[in-house]
């Protein structure tokens, strides 16, 4: 029995990529860009420069200049990259919003008299405020962001870390999130138990505990 269940935040307890899909399209229609592979692209584009970041090559106000630059196809200065982004970013917390078994797991988790921990590799402010607008902020018991650690997901000392920081010990704590390498198996290798949340069911062949709602979670 677990004394903690971690959950990763973004495409697990929130809907990050429909947010960012719906907000893409009306920005760049701004900047003249339309199609049916707009969002794609986006996607394709903003995960190469977050990667980036969350390898500590870049800062996060570096990596958000650049998916501007390179969506928008503009050779401009820092003030407008971060003028230009601003644009999108407004459409995209707006389109901040919970999947409907989020706050119910979460419930039932703190009833069973567990610990309610997030670990996202995001800023810490930008996290917390994402938290906050989509009603998530009052449901946890700890937030660890990896901007406040030394290193990332996949690392094991960034789930180290977060048991440390939960005053739990690795075994004592489940990691529930969409990502295999970073949900699931970087956790297992650090020495926590692991779910794969997979609502699409993308990884079908996968050897691990596999749910596709949170509803069916279990410990």
């Amino acid at each position: 029995m677990p004394r903690a269940i971690i959950f990763d935040l973004d495409d697990t307890l929130v809907d990050q990529a429909g947010a960012a899909r719906r907000a893409v399209v009306g920005w760049a229609a701004e900047h003249g860009i339309t199609g049916v592979g707009v969002a794609d692209r986006w996607e394709t584009v903003s995960d190469v420069h977050y990667r980036r970041y969350q390898s500590r090559e870049i800062g996060f106000q570096e990596q958000r200049r650049a998916r501007a630059r390179e969506f928008l196809g503009m050779d401009v200065t820092d003030d407008d990259a971060d003028v230009l982004f601003a644009g999108y970013l407004k459409r995209y917390e707006a389109q901040w919003v919970a999947f409907d078994d989020a706050v119910p797991t979460l419930r039932r988790v703190r009833e069973a008299g567990l610990g309610v921990v997030v670990l996202t590799n995001g800023d810490d402010a930008h996290q917390r405020l994402k938290l906050g607008l989509t009603g998530l902020a009052t449901e946890i018991d700890l937030l660890v962001s990896t901007s406040t650690l030394p290193t990332s997901k996949p690392d094991p000392r960034a789930y180290l870390l977060t048991c440390e920081r939960a005053g739990v010990a690795p075994a004592e704590a489940l990691m529930v999130g969409n990502s295999l390498s970073h949900d699931v198996l970087g956790p297992i290798e650090a020495g926590l138990d692991a779910t794969l949340l997979d609502r699409h069911d993308a990884h079908p062949e996968a050897a691990v505990r596999r749910i596709s709602t949170l509803r069916d979670l279990s410990w």
